[in-house]
C-alpha cells in the first residue's frame, strides 16, 4: 500500500545499531546486508545525524552503489543536541546531506520531540525551516520522531498540521505501558490522519528474548518462526503503518526478518490471540506500578529522577537486561539533569503525593541495590 505517494514495504532498515568491527562500523558486511534487503524489494533505510558513523556509511554501502531512485532514505534533525543558534540547527542538515551524499532526502524528521526538547525546535523555528527545504527539493515528505506523552503529541500536531507522518515507539509491550503509551500515541496519530513510521518495534531487540514464559507461549503457538517474528508482525499489522523499522546489527537478523516480510501478511485472529496471551504474561510479572505521572517529582527536595529510575528497574525486572536498564537509568535520569536514587535523604514527601500508593523510598533502596546507582 503507498502512503504520501511512495511505494514503501512494510520493513524497513533502522541504521542505528549497524554491525560492528574493531570498534567501528563494518562497511563491507553493512554492504552485503544491504544488498539483501534491496534484493528482496525493500527501500527505505533510516539513519540520522546523531547516529555515529551511520550516515557515513549508508553513503558507502547504499548511495554509491545504488542508482538514487531504487531507495528511500529518512534521516533526522536533532536541534537539542548541543546548537545555541538557528545556524547550527540548520548546519545539520547540510552535515547529512554531505555525509550521506543523497543529494535529497526522501523523508526528514525532526528528532525526537516531546518534553524540553520541543521547545528548541520552536525557538528555532525549525518547522517553517523545514518547508523551505521541501519547496526547494532538498526533502520530499517532513515528520517527526517522537518519546513522549500522547497529549505532548495531540498538541504538537494541532499546531502543525502540516507535518506529514509521524514516527513513534510501538511494540506489543509498551502497548498499554503507562511509562509509554504505545496505543494511545498511535491513536492520536491516527487522529489527525497521519500515517505512522514505527520504531523500537522489539524494543533494542529485548522482545527477541523476553521473558521465558513469553518465549514458550510463541514456541508453542509456532515452533518454526523466530520470536522477534512476533514482534513486527504486531507492529506490521496495525492500520496506517508506512513501515516499520528493524535495527538489524548482521546478516542473520536481515535474513530472519526478510524471511516473513517479504511476502507480509497481517497477524490472523489466531495469532493475535497469541500475541495478547504474551502481552497478559508481562503483566502478570510483578513490576514497579509507576505511571510516570511525577508527582512525585515535583515535591522532591532533591530532584531524584524517581520515575525514569523505575522504568529502569522495570526493564532488569522484566528483561533481566542490566545494560538496558542503565541505559534507561542513565538517559532518564542523568540525561534530563535529575539526580540518583543514592542521594535520595528519605524524606517521604514522594510517597504523600504517589496516587499509585508506590513505597518509593523502598523501591529505590532497591534501584541502588541493583543497578549501583
Amino acid at each position: 500500500m503507498a502512503y504520501l505517494g511512495e511505494e514503501i514495504k512494510k520493513l524497513g532498515f533502522g541504521l542505528m545499531r549497524l554491525p560492528q568491527k574493531d570498534g567501528k562500523i563494518d562497511i563491507e558486511q553493512t554492504k552485503v546486508m544491504v544488498d539483501k534487503f534491496l534484493d528482496a524489494g525493500f527501500t527505505y533505510f533510516d539513519t540520522a545525524w546523531a547516529y555515529a558513523g551511520s550516515e557515513d556509511a549508508i553513503r558507502q554501502a547504499l548511495v554509491e552503489r545504488y542508482p538514487r531512485d531504487k531507495f528511500q532514505l529518512a534521516t533526522k534533525n536533532a536541534a537539542w543536541i548541543n546548537c545555541k543558534t538557528r545556524e547550527e540547527a540548520i548546519a545539520q542538515f547540510d552535515t547529512s546531506l554531505k555525509q550521506t551524499g543523497a543529494g535529497y532526502f526522501d523523508f526528514y524528521l525532526l528528532h525526537n520531540l516531546g518534553e524540553h526538547r520541543t521547545k528548541v525546535f520552536d525557538d528555532f523555528d525549525m518547522w517553517s525551516w523545514v518547508q523551505e527545504k521541501k519547496k526547494e527539493g532538498k526533502i520530499k515528505h517532513v515528520g517527526f520522531s517522537f518519546h513522549a506523552t500522547p497529549e505532548e503529541l495531540d498538541e504538537i500536531l494541532n499546531k502543525h498540521p502540516e507535518m506529514e507522518f509521524v514516527q513513534l515507539q510501538i511494540n506489543y509491550a509498551d502497548w498499554e505501558n503507562p511509562a509509554i503509551k504505545s496505543r494511545e500515541c498511535y491513536e492520536v496519530a491516527r487522529k489527525h490522519g497521519k500515517p505512522v513510521i514505527i520504531m523500537e518495534p522489539v524494543k533494542g531487540g529485548m522482545l527477541a528474548n523476553p521473558p521465558e514464559q513469553v518465549k514458550e507461549v510463541f514456541k508453542k503457538a509456532n515452533p518454526n518462526v523466530s520470536v522477534a517474528s512476533w514482534a513486527i508482525k504486531f507492529a506490521a499489522s496495525l492500520d496506517g503503518v508506512i513501515t516499520v523499522l528493524s535495527g538489524m546489527s548482521n546478516i542473520e537478523q536481515m535474513e530472519d526478518n526478510i524471511s516473513y516480510m517479504k511476502d507480509f501478511t497481517k497477524l490472523t485472529e489466531e495469532e493475535e490471540t497469541t500475541i495478547k496471551k504474551a502481552q497478559e504474561i508481562m503483566k502478570s510479572i510483578p513490576i514497579i506500578p509507576c505511571t510516570t505521572c511525577n508527582y512525585c517529582a515535583k515535591v522532591c527536595p532533591m530532584h531524584i529522577g524517581i520515575s525514569g529510575s523505575f522504568t529502569a528497574m522495570n526493564y532488569l525486572t522484566l528483561y533481566n537486561d542490566m545494560g538496558a536498564a542503565k541505559h534507561q537509568e542513565d538517559w532518564l535520569v542523568s540525561g534530563h539533569g535529575l539526580k540518583k536514587a543514592s542521594e535520595c535523604i528519605k524524606c517521604g514527601k514522594c510517597e504523600q503525593v504517589c496516587p499509585q500508593h508506590i513505597k518509593i523510598r523502598q523501591e529505590l533502596e532497591k534501584v541502588v541495590e541493583k543497578l549501583g546507582v
